[in-house]
């Protein structure tokens, strides 16, 4: 694993937290409760790698790969995704705010969260149906992705968007996701969008860049 890599997604992980970079986290009962849950992040060099690791039941983790860490990519916001942006937000959004905030941002059905989930995807599907309704405008089809995981999904596309991370990838990403600007995501979920501005939450409004306070 190349140092610079982890260095970067340990970068993206504080801007996520500490949104407006004056220091301090901006949720501290999002972060209490990662702490309380023991998250954290692997990275990998080799997917086979993560055999390796001895992780305990009582934690939270959620791992990253080397190769698909792309610190470059925000130099123009185009060319091979930073998947940091998506690793890093999982584990924030699904040990620290379905926690801190179960019937906003639990990944159960009847969440607010869950709610905006159903409406992006036509309907309330436990499991992947054949074919999505054709006004959903998330249609993950990962059969190993269960409920509560299409909810991790569906709130890093919904951010992200709105933080502007999609918007040059609607070629790349249509077949799952099509509300790539955050014009978008205001326009047409309106309860996804209505979630994630609400100040109580405090969730982030600018779009890590692995730069934290340089």
């Amino acid at each position: 694993v190349h140092s610079n890599k982890m260095l970067h997604a340990a970068n993206i992980m504080a801007q996520y937290l500490d949104n407006n970079e004056d220091g301090v986290v901006d949720n501290p009962t999002v972060y209490e409760e990662m702490l309380d849950n023991n998250a954290f992040m692997v990275m990998w060099e080799k997917e086979s790698d993560l055999n390796r690791i001895n992780v305990q039941d009582e934690w939270i983790g959620q791992d990253l790969g080397n190769e698909e860490t792309r610190p470059e990519w925000h130099n123009s916001l185009d060319g091979p995704f930073d998947a940091s942006l998506e690793e890093v937000l999982h584990i924030i959004t699904h040990a620290g705010y379905a926690y801190a905030y179960p019937e906003a941002f639990g990944e159960n059905p009847g969440t607010d969260l869950a709610k905006a989930l159903d409406v992006a995807r036509g309907g309330q599907f436990f499991n992947v149906p054949h074919t999505y309704p054709t006004d959903a405008w998330f249609t993950y089809d990962d059969e190993t992705c269960d409920y509560a995981c299409m909810n991790t999904e569906y709130l890093y596309w919904l951010l992200t968007s709105k933080l502007g991370a999609q918007i040059n990838r609607l070629e790349e990403i249509g077949h799952e996701w099509t509300l790539v600007s955050p014009s978008l995501v205001e326009t047409f979920d309106t309860l996804g969008n209505a979630l994630i501005i609400d100040p109580v939450y405090e969730m982030p409004t600018i779009l890590p860049n692995g730069r934290y306070m340089q």
